[in-house]
């Protein structure tokens, strides 16, 4: 017998500022030292103003974390140390594994019009925090939109989704190819007076984040833009409120170690982000040793 995820608690998103001004709102990780293992941090940056994207992430360092930056709108170009460059376009999805060190730059490609997305930041365990960098760029052609009954769409970017005798794997974290922390990330439109439904890995820590409309997990409501961190269970419900609803569902198994952070670097013990420092002030950060 399947066990229901219930609403835990709420964590409302609140507005803030990242980059060289790029003005955002931030739930996950709003409040330093609160982590949801293994998520560090989600960001939701939506305006129709340039003034609020235009400055964008100028270069900057990460070590210990990946970031998964998905677009709705709008497009952003990275470029790294690496030599890498990704052009981000409405409906793609940027999977980078920082790891030992990545420096690297997401500048708006527009002066007008509409920017909107998220940014993820997910956890990696300590033995991979200093393996070599990783870099995927995923267009949204390679996002695969499954519609379900009751108008229900889902973007499957990682994961496996089932529906049925179907199953539909994204382009990250497929089966037979599992990342350690084994993520699901869903982007889930539910029409009005609709409720979809799906099993969650057992223990894997899970959590909905509302963007569009209102949604209730179980029953219980949870407010547009803010995260519903789930309790234990293997399945969740969403039922869409009036307006119907988007959100964002998450999971992934939790690391179970010390975090320590310091803004872009993510380790685990205070010597560390000491050496983090250091290698970037020295000109080694990222460089194989």
């Amino acid at each position: 017998m399947s066990t229901l995820r219930t609403l835990r608690h709420v964590i409302p998103s609140i507005a803030t500022a990242d980059g060289a001004g790029v003005k955002l709102r931030r739930s996950i990780g709003s409040q330093r030292g609160l982590y949801l293992d293994p998520f560090l941090m989600l960001d939701e940056f939506y305006s129709d103003n340039p003034d609020d994207y235009i400055a964008g992430f100028p270069p900057h360092p990460h070590r210990g974390f990946e970031t998964v930056t998905y677009m709705l709108d709008g497009h952003m170009q990275h470029q790294d140390h690496l030599g890498n460059v990704g052009d981000l376009g409405p409906g793609s999805v940027q999977w980078m594994t920082a790891a030992r060190g990545i420096i690297h730059s997401e500048m708006p490609k527009q002066s007008e019009g509409r920017m909107r997305g998220f940014q993820l930041w997910l956890n990696l365990p300590a033995a991979e925090k200093m393996k070599p960098a990783g870099y995927r760029d995923i267009p949204a052609s390679e996002v695969p939109t499954v519609p379900l009954a009751d108008g229900i769409e889902v973007r499957v970017i990682a994961g496996t989704l089932l529906d049925g005798a179907r199953r539909i794997d994204g382009p990250v974290n497929p089966a037979g190819a599992r990342l350690s922390t084994d993520p699901l990330y869903w982007d889930v439109r539910i029409p009005a007076g609709s409720r979809f439904t799906h099993a969650l890995p057992q223990g894997h820590t899970a959590f909905v984040y509302v963007y569009e409309g209102d949604a209730a997990i179980a029953g219980k409501t949870l407010p547009n833009r803010a995260a519903g961190v789930l309790d234990a269970g293997d399945t969740v419900t969403i039922d869409a409120g009036a307006g119907g609803a988007r959100v964002l569902l998450l999971a992934a198994r939790p690391i179970g170690e010390p975090i320590v952070q310091y803004g872009p670097f993510v380790v685990n013990t205070r010597e560390e982000i000491e050496q983090a420092i250091q290698d970037y002030q020295s000109g080694v950060f990222g460089k194989a040793a």
